[in-house]
């Protein structure tokens, strides 16, 4: 089998639970805009990025750091195990603690006034989060792909069925009165408390399944391998912090940035909500990215000595571009009737129009995974700090100086200047350092093509809705012949020609 078809075969299984797992998860947007209002669900949407922020805190880049000691440095996986998962667990410990005492100054700071606990809830659950991100990643080292998938799966499932009872099930049976009301403390003024709640005890649940699967562990700091794990994890944690920026800082921001009654009959938590639940829009995208991330970091590393890698790696920056430029394509043109779907209540459908951009960036997103391979197997992690610095600047910038002038569509773009200026820095100087040979010029035509084919189908209205949707789906399928034209004569060499073993 050849490498990029294992590396398919991988990122499948990771595909399909992280395709089910999410599109069971994506179905919570129904709920969640039907009956909750779009002050709380602009409060998850700030809350939640606040999450992503403090995840990377909680992890500081070992999770890399273990894929990179337990493969390239012979060294004893088992020991690196031992040692990272022990230092998570310290260090897990020490920041909840604080973060969890700090609850009600982060409440008030957020203007979220008498409800601290918000800000406990999420202390713990960043502690679940990061004492299961080096068991997760163990799995993914081992091979274990159906462990991993069934682990996530699981957790989805119990997080799914918990918000289905906190936030339909119980008033239903309320108002029916099988149950008395307030039935072991329930308030129906709650809603993203019910979200988080739910979002915790899932994940508590599975931590003994994930550690069980992951293998046997004793707790054991090695200084030995911590200390060059450290010099190597640390510019990963800025990276990671630099990251998430460029991701998040736009949900975080947005409700204090956007000026009062930018959109007649919301207020700016209101219109958060409505830009969070379109930004949840472009969520399969970045399925798609981080079911490749689950497979291709752990094969990146262990090809890292091959004489071919450079190739192998060319290789699999252009498949990844052909099939994630067709999706964004696929989704784009089919917006007019994806938005209503599960955008239930009236109101949500006027962001749809950023979409398009949110699942480019997105795109970009993954191409930089890839080009970041070069700073990752060369030992030159410092350079990921200062290149996603770039990114994070840029992407405040955009959002302070666009959003109080173009709102939505402000937000969008600061997710897509930030890794469009990530890609370029990375690649100038991967190049320098890692010679890859990239099919550069043909990988940007395509995303280029893609993103006007995208935003052409988006605004194409003919009238009649069964007229319209076969056109627009024509748009598709004129991609994928433009495709098959200029790829035919090398789509065997892809998984036949030069990558066997």
């Amino acid at each position: 089998m050849s490498n990029l078809k294992k590396l398919a075969g991988q990122t499948a299984i990771y595909g399909l639970s992280s395709i089910l797992g999410r599109s069971i998860n994506f179905l919570l947007i129904i709920v969640y805009t039907a009956y909750l209002s779009k002050e709380e669900l602009g409060a998850f949407t700030g809350i939640y990025a606040l999450i992503g922020f403090l995840n990377i805190v909680f992890t500081y880049g070992m999770e890399t750091a273990f894929f990179r000691y337990a493969t390239g440095k012979n060294l004893n996986p088992e020991k690196v195990y031992h040692t990272t998962q022990s230092l998570l667990i310290t260090s897990s410990l020490i920041l909840g603690s604080g973060l969890y005492l700090l609850a009600p100054v982060i409440a008030e700071a957020m203007n979220y006034p008498g409800q601290a606990y918000l800000f406990r809830w999420t202390a713990i659950l960043l502690a679940f989060d990061a004492i299961l991100a080096i068991p997760f990643a163990k799995l993914r080292l081992d091979n274990k792909a159906i462990a991993f998938a069934g682990a996530k799966i699981l957790n989805i499932l119990l997080n799914v069925a918990l918000n289905l009872t906190l936030i339909i099930g119980i008033p239903y049976l309320m108002d029916l009165g099988t149950i008395p009301e307030g039935f072991l403390g329930y308030r129906r003024d709650w809603g993203v408390e019910y979200i988080l709640l739910s979002n915790l005890i899932a994940n508590g649940l599975i931590i003994p399944f994930v550690w069980l699967k992951a293998g046997f562990f004793q707790f054991k700091l090695d200084k030995a391998i911590l200390r060059p794990m450290w010099g190597y994890s640390i510019p990963l944690l800025f990276m990671g912090l630099a990251g998430v920026t460029n991701e998040l800082i736009s949900r975080l921001l947005f409700e204090y940035l956007i000026p009062a009654n930018f959109y007649p009959g919301l207020s700016s938590r209101e219109a958060a909500g409505v830009f969070g639940a379109n930004f949840k829009l472009a969520i399969l995208m970045n399925l798609v990215i981080q079911a490749f991330k689950y497979a291709a970091e752990p094969f990146f590393f262990k090809q890292s000595g091959s004489k071919d890698s450079p190739l192998l790696y060319a290789k699999v920056m252009h498949a990844f571009i052909l099939f994630c430029t067709i999706l964004m394509i696929a989704i784009s043109v089919n917006l007019d009737w994806l938005g209503p779907l599960f955008l239930r209540r009236p109101g949500y459908e006027s962001g749809l129009f950023i979409v398009p951009t949110l699942l480019m960036g997105y795109l970009l997103l993954g191409v930089y995974f890839n080009l970041s391979i070069w700073f990752k197997i060369t030992d030159k992690t410092n350079y990921s700090f200062w290149i996603t610095l770039a990114g994070a600047i840029i992407s405040i910038a955009i959002i302070v100086f666009l959003v109080p002038v173009w709102g939505f569509m402000g937000a969008a773009l600061s997710t897509l200047g930030s890794y469009l200026i990530m890609c370029i820095i990375c690649f100038k100087f991967g190049q320098q350092y890692y010679p890859i040979p990239y099919q550069t010029g043909k990988d940007l035509s395509y995303l280029i093509v893609a993103f006007g084919l995208s935003y052409f189908g988006f605004y194409l209205n003919l009238g009649e809705p069964i007229l319209s949707f076969f056109v627009k789906n024509s748009l598709v399928l004129a991609f994928l012949l433009l495709i098959f034209i200029l790829e035919r004569n090398q789509l065997n060499i892809y998984f036949k020609g030069s990558n066997k073993k």
